[in-house]
């Protein structure tokens, strides 16, 4: 099977290591794994910052860069739920139309594509400790992914998987919200790692990193010993 892969910004800047594992878990799959190095941003930032023009520009070259029939996996809930739900309203009554349809059937993020489209959720790995799980909004609320990563994580050996209480309470990162409003940020994202500390995990893990980068900067100030992983960092492990 040929997949095209989506890396995020942040992630190409950041946390590459979470892209070479996401690849390291579809080679694994037995997928045919594609990189388009033309690829940029899939246009959110600007599009939830109001500038929908600027950010339509951004949309289209992401639909040129990613025209085809290949599936388009992503470790983002965020970006993959952005193309989804919002290309249709900055490209309605277009002559686009169709092919923001298409590509909105094509883009997976990668736990609901290897559980529902490949079927698998043994990668052999291992990870030995105790986690809990983060479900980010976009995740949960505009993929409508909850027992994907779960059933992913439940294989892995070692690993003892523990539910923090109010597990479906946002973050607090939301992107510019976490600029624009930092105390009411940096007071969500308190009580999330607090949840997660009452579990005694060692790892926080979830689909996205850019609510892992958000708890992991309030961890490390204040010292918490709780160690964040991407799922595919997780999947990836012990193999």
């Amino acid at each position: 099977m040929n997949v095209q892969i989506f890396i995020p910004c942040f992630i190409d800047q950041l946390y590459p290591e979470v892209g070479f594992n996401m690849v390291k878990v579809l080679e694994k799959a037995g997928c045919s794994v594609q990189y388009n190095g033309n690829q940029t941003c899939c246009g959110q930032p600007a599009f939830n910052s109001g500038f929908w023009g600027e950010a339509k520009e951004v949309c289209t070259k992401f639909l040129k860069d990613f025209e085809g029939a290949d599936y388009v996996v992503a470790p983002s809930a965020s970006c993959v739920g952005f193309v989804r739900n919002y290309y249709q309203k900055l490209f309605d009554n277009s002559s686009l139309h169709n092919q923001v349809r298409s590509l909105g059937e094509r883009t997976f993020e990668l736990s609901e594509f290897l559980v529902k489209v490949l079927n698998i959720d043994d990668f052999g790995a291992r990870l030995d400790g105790k986690a809990t799980y983060h479900d980010s909004c976009a995740g949960l609320r505009e993929c409508r992914i909850k027992e994907e990563p779960r059933r992913l994580l439940d294989k892995v050996k070692g690993l003892e998987l523990v539910e923090m209480n109010d597990v479906e309470t946002c973050c607090g990162f939301g992107g510019t919200f976490s600029v624009k409003f930092e105390p009411i940020s940096i007071g969500m994202a308190d009580q999330k790692v607090a949840n997660a500390v009452a579990t005694d995990a060692s790892y926080l893990i979830s689909t996205d990193m850019s609510c892992l980068m958000h708890l992991d900067g309030y961890i490390k100030h204040n010292g918490t010993n709780l160690k964040v992983m991407h799922l595919a960092d997780v999947l990836a492990s012990g193999w």
